[in-house]
């Protein structure tokens, strides 16, 4: 085969496992299991507020889902009016990403999150699902905080075995009580 011949079907080749890594979902992820302390200790912000916006694009190979969260309550970390959220997985151009773990937000959805910044200044959900407490009964006095079980594979911390996760439901005023009470122990770091 002349070289100029090979080099091409190298570059299809390369080509064609690079999309196809694109197009195939990608699961098993492995979450370790958090404790509510473990996520307030672990986030650099806790914030309650509204998805107002949403957009994907590729970051190398991976697509990552934006969220633009506008912030009404500041419960951890620098006070803000918005926030942009990562999420790895998303669709752009009509190619589909989706990776275990990773929630998918809609406009005008409710949560308080717990958010972690990364040293390149990227803010994720701690946790993926485990940081995301969905607040139900708009317009009630004190609602109802809500945290699903996770259906992902999670590993214990203390003895890396696996477990299954929890729902967590508490009402918005002792999730509030909550973060301050750790927040103070761990010697009042807002």
């Amino acid at each position: 085969m002349p070289p100029a011949l090979m080099g091409c079907v190298k570059r299809y080749l390369m080509l064609a496992m690079v999309v196809t890594s694109c197009v195939l979902p990608l699961s098993g992820a492995t979450l370790e299991r958090l404790s509510l302390d473990d996520m307030i200790a672990r986030s650099t912000s806790i914030v309650r507020g509204k998805v107002s916006a949403s957009w994907a694009g590729f970051t190398g190979s991976v697509i990552y889902t934006h969220y633009q969260i506008q912030v009404s309550e500041q419960f951890k970390g620098a006070a803000r009016n918005s926030v942009e959220v990562m999420t790895p997985g998303g669709t752009v151009k009509g190619l589909h990403q989706s990776f275990s773990g990773s929630p998918v937000l809609n406009q005008g959805d409710e949560f308080v999150f717990f958010l972690w910044t990364s040293k390149s200044g990227i803010t994720w959900i701690t946790g993926l699902t485990q940081g995301l407490f969905s607040l139900a009964g708009e317009g009630a006095m004190d609602r109802l905080a809500t945290r699903s079980a996770s259906r992902e594979l999670m590993l214990d911390r203390d003895t890396s075995r696996p477990v299954k996760d929890s729902a967590l439901s508490m009402k918005l005023s002792t999730l509030r009580w909550r973060i301050a009470a750790t927040l103070a122990a761990q010697g009042g770091v807002k």
